[in-house]
């Protein structure tokens, strides 16, 4: 489908970084916003009638596991870029902990011309900071970089050696680009399937402790601020983890942080049921690491909320708890999940949580921020909040259905996206 030139009507127009929220149309022409006013003059164009729905910037997820190349049963390319469109992604960010780890540049290249041409959305990938994600030799990053990685991560796995991490920081101020880093002390959440606290100890389940989250922020803040490189802590978890981050962040360090839709929504209660899609990594946490999250994100210092999308499949995951893999889907449920736990009750404010889906990564990441000006590409996504749906496996664009919410009803729907000016999701 070509660039998109449409009106939508009556919206509410809702741009928290550009102040703006009112009602109003908008009108795109070849994909690019043309005119925002009381009465647009449709010119012939298509009108979408939009009275009682959201018009917002498009949302950007940093952390999505594609499971490609290598896993293409879990996740693909075009399936990952329509179940992001479908959640009201215009962008997103793929994690290198493929079969192959993308650590070579003509690997990465081959992906980006391949995400060109299958995937109904941009995607960016990042590349391995270390070869092979093994933590001992460090990738070529000025290759990588100039190859087009859009930035540095061995999620799934820590970088162990303080040493190699510094030195990561240091070569990789030549590019300019993000180091994203999963905080984890192995020896700490060796064994551990769930959040060491009563919880975990009431099903006989081994215990992942806070400590092995926020012992390796501390590490990883301290040598953001020895050496005045901007690090990314993904998926944080733990109060003192967000102790850390204020820490880090009250003495000027260069340091961001995301957190995640299920830990904002979840403690580890929802363990009981030992279902193997509450298996998290990191797990869920209690409802004081809830609360320290939910507040980092209102007053912004975690300024990102990412997926952590991570398919699996089916034979995995229906497996007893502990023998499950970690992780759990999330694009086509993000918005929703969070309008329903957060936003309704009046825990977050609506227009946090779409400035932090969306100019929050941009920034991060150094990407085009998605916005509502005339002149500006269209990345827009419309939202109509009377939606109410239950989550069902066999409604997913994803090739994976290992989603927490299963069978749940949710409210706020994605009725329509744009990205890069072209209509790639519409209900």
């Amino acid at each position: 489908m070509g660039a998109a030139s449409l009106v939508i009507r009556g919206a509410r127009v809702l741009d928290p970084v550009e102040r703006i929220d009112s009602v109003f149309d908008v009108r795109l022409d070849d994909g690019v916003i043309s005119q925002l006013g009381e009465t647009v003059d449709a010119n012939g164009h298509r009108v979408i009638e939009a009275a009682g729905r959201i018009l917002a910037p498009a949302f950007i997820d940093p952390h999505v596991h594609l499971r490609t190349p290598g896993r293409e049963d879990e996740e693909t390319l075009a399936t990952g870029a329509a179940a992001a469109a479908a959640g009201g992604y215009c962008a997103i960010l793929a994690i290198p902990n493929t079969d192959p780890v993308v650590d070579d540049a003509e690997l990465l290249r081959s992906l980006r011309v391949r995400a060109a041409e299958e995937a109904c959305i941009p995607i960016g990938f990042l590349a391995a900071i270390t070869k092979g994600q093994d933590g001992a030799e460090l990738s070529e990053l000025a290759a990588l970089a100039d190859a087009g990685a859009a930035g540095f991560t061995d999620d799934g796995r820590p970088v162990a050696s303080a040493g190699l991490m510094r030195r990561a920081l240091q070569y990789n101020a030549v590019t300019g680009k993000t180091i994203a880093v999963h905080c984890e002390e192995p020896s700490l959440t060796r064994g551990g399937h769930a959040h060491a606290g009563p919880v975990a100890a009431e099903l006989g389940l081994g215990g992942w402790p806070s400590l092995g989250e926020s012992l390796m922020v501390a590490r990883d803040v301290d040598l953001a601020l020895d050496t005045g490189q901007h690090i990314h802590l993904m998926h944080l978890s733990a109060r003192e983890s967000v102790d850390h981050l204020r820490r880090a962040r009250a003495a000027d360090a260069r340091v961001t942080a995301e957190a995640t839709p299920h830990h904002l929504c979840l403690t580890d209660d929802a363990i009981r049921t030992l279902d193997p899609n509450m298996k998290m990594n990191p797990p869920l946490r209690t409802a004081e690491d809830r609360a320290a999250l939910i507040e980092a994100v209102r007053d912004g210092t975690i300024a990102a909320i990412a997926t952590d999308h991570a398919p699996h499949s089916p034979e995995e995951k229906d497996v007893p708890f502990e023998a499950a893999p970690f992780g759990v889907t999330g694009l086509e449920t993000a918005f929703a999940a969070l309008y329903t736990y957060l936003v309704e009750p009046g825990v977050l404010a609506l227009e946090t949580v779409l400035e932090r889906l969306s100019a929050g990564p941009a920034a991060i990441f150094g990407l085009e921020r998605p916005r509502i000006a005339v002149d500006a590409p269209a990345n827009l996504t419309l939202i109509d909040p009377t939606a109410s749906w239950r989550v069902k496996a066999e409604r997913f664009r994803s090739r994976s259905s290992n989603s927490w919410l299963l069978g749940r009803r949710l409210h706020g729907h994605i009725a329509l996206t744009i990205a890069a000016g072209r209509v790639v999701h519409e209900l």
